[in-house]
């Protein structure tokens, strides 16, 4: 079903974790094409509660669902909280996909990460290589999660025959992002130091590793645009990447955020620290058949995202 029959419908769309990244940028797209979009806080709603889940459903009975939430972290937290990581998400899954499945939502988007395939899946990644080898370690907690929402929705799919999808972003960023020193990922993480290096008239910038190592990087508001084309044009049961389709260097990358950020001095690689995984770039072949291609470039991307931030930065997560 198109998004303009939902809205000519007045049918409702729930949008689970809609203050994260990927949330917040998924009901900026529905609410931009006059969806009625369901949304609850943590305070509000515990996805965690199979009653409190199973009575939301009961009482609002969305039409459609994105599920984009989540318990996520960097590598210190899921090695410090691997029981939180693989509990809190099997549960928000379960609960949110059985009790959508159960008031008749006629669809329901599951949204991943590129981080459920093997630590030395081929480059780039296709999906096809789901469960085909050993987990990158570090954060298999909440890969393992993920994996058994994917299984979980091709089982109803199966079963139920419930419109159950199953995407799988590659690295986000975007307005909207975490900036704290401890769980940011690597945009927001340089973004902050270099605009703060900046501020501090400091001679340059330490960047971990060689500056070698390649990663694909995708603007938000790019991840929901191809989440809706998703909705609208796809109802199989495997799942599709979601990505750029172009990777960049950890050290071009970062001169890049020198020119957005406006800092002039160096760029230092500390290649005592890891580079980790040499390559991570996923296979987007799936997803372009279905007509979809990104909007912004790189350069775009991150110059938008960095006015973003600092015309919020009161309120950015930061600590």
């Amino acid at each position: 079903m198109k998004i303009v029959d939902y809205v000519t419908a007045g049918k409702s769309i729930y949008v689970a974790g809609h203050r994260g990244l990927v949330g917040a940028a998924l009901t900026r797209a529905l609410t931009a094409k006059g969806v009625h979009v369901l949304t609850r806080t943590h305070a509000e709603l515990d996805l965690t509660s199979q009653d409190a889940v199973r009575n939301f459903f009961a009482a609002e009975k969305p039409a459609a669902v994105f599920l984009a939430a989540a318990k996520v972290g960097g590598i210190r937290a899921n090695d410090a909280y691997p029981a939180d990581f693989i509990r809190d998400n099997l549960l928000i899954q379960t609960n949110v996909i059985d009790a959508a499945r159960n008031v008749g939502a006629e669809k329901l988007v599951f949204l991943g990460s590129s981080c459920i395939y093997p630590r030395m899946a081929p480059q780039p990644i296709p999906e096809e290589s789901l469960l085909t080898g050993p987990l990158e370690e570090t954060n298999q907690w909440y890969a393992i999660a993920k994996i058994a929402g994917i299984k979980m929705c091709q089982a109803y799919h199966r079963q139920y025959g419930f419109s159950a999808i199953s995407l799988m972003p590659t690295n986000l960023y975007g307005p909207g992002d975490n900036f704290t020193p401890v769980n940011s990922h690597v945009i927001p993480g340089l973004m902050r130091r270099f605009h703060e290096a900046r501020l501090e008239n400091r001679d340059s910038v330490s960047v971990w590793g060689t500056g070698n190592a390649l990663r694909e990087f995708l603007h938000v508001d790019d991840m929901a645009a191809a989440a809706l084309v998703c909705f609208e044009r796809y109802d199989g049961g495997e799942i599709v990447n979601i990505g750029s389709g172009e990777e960049v260097s950890i050290r071009e990358l970062a001169a890049l955020m020198a020119k957005v950020t406006g800092f002039a001095g160096r760029i230092v690689f500390d290649a005592s620290k890891p580079d980790g995984t040499p390559r991570k770039i996923v296979d987007i072949k799936r997803l372009s058949s279905l007509g979809w291609k990104p909007r912004h470039t790189l350069a775009e991307g991150l110059e938008q995202t960095y006015r973003w931030f600092c015309d919020n930065i009161a309120s950015v997560r930061m600590a």
